[in-house]
C-alpha cells in the first residue's frame, strides 16, 4: 500500500463524524491537527466526512488540510523566446511545483495557447502529469508553430487540459486565470 499512491488515489473516511470528534470523543485542536497530518503522510487525495458540518474552531485546520490533499500546482518558472518564427519552434523551460500531497491521476495535457484578438491555437505538449509527484518537477521541452500561423503579437498563455476537448480542466495555484481557464504568462511576437 506504501506506493500505491503513485499511481491511483487512496481515499479516506472518517470514523463517526467531525461533531462526534468534538462532543463525543471531546478531540481538541492538536488531536485534529495531529490526525489530519498523518492521513496526509500517506498521500490522501479524497475524504468521506459524512457530510458532517465542519465545527467553527477546526475550520482553519479543514481549509488548510484541504490545500494539501491530493495534488496542487503551482508554476514557479517558465521562460520563452520572445520572437517565435511561424513553422519554427517555441522552446520553453518550466519549473512545476506539486504542493500536495499525491500526482494526479487522470491523464490530462500540458498545453500552450497563443491567443490575439483574432487568432489563437492550442499547442499540447508531450508531459506526462500524471508523473509530477509531491515537490518540484522540471519540464523543459518544445512545441512547433503551425505554418499558418498569422504573424503578429500573441499572449502565451498556459493550461492543463482535456487533450480532446482542448479546455482547461485543472486550477493551477497561481494567479492571472480568465474566464476560459488559461493563464497568460505574457506575449510573444511570431514573426515570418
Amino acid at each position: 500500500v506504501q506506493d500505491d499512491w503513485k499511481t491511483s488515489p487512496l481515499s479516506f473516511e472518517i470514523c463517526g463524524d467531525l461533531l462526534n470528534w468534538k462532543n463525543t470523543q471531546k478531540y481538541g485542536r492538536e488531536e485534529v491537527k495531529y490526525i489530519f497530518d498523518q492521513s496526509l503522510k500517506w498521500h490522501m487525495s479524497s475524504f468521506n466526512a459524512k457530510s458532517s458540518p465542519v465545527p467553527e474552531e477546526w475550520k482553519d485546520l479543514v481549509d488548510d488540510w484541504l490545500k494539501k490533499m491530493g495534488y496542487r500546482f503551482v508554476l514557479r518558472r517558465f521562460s520563452y523566446p520572445l520572437e517565435i518564427k511561424k513553422n519554427g519552434k517555441l522552446t520553453f523551460t518550466s519549473w512545476w511545483e506539486n504542493k500536495g500531497v499525491a500526482p494526479c491521476y487522470k491523464d490530462f495535457a500540458f498545453a500552450i495557447r497563443l491567443k490575439n484578438d483574432k487568432d489563437e491555437c492550442v499547442l499540447t505538449t508531450h508531459a506526462d502529469i500524471r508523473k509530477w509527484l509531491p515537490g518540484d518537477n522540471v519540464y523543459d521541452h518544445f512545441v512547433f508553430i503551425p505554418s499558418d500561423m498569422k504573424p503578429g503579437t500573441y499572449n502565451l498563455q498556459v493550461g492543463i487540459i482535456d487533450a480532446v476537448k482542448g479546455t482547461p480542466k485543472i486550477k493551477l495555484a497561481i494567479e492571472g486565470r480568465d474566464n476560459d481557464g488559461w493563464y497568460t504568462l505574457g506575449k510573444t511576437e511570431i514573426i515570418r
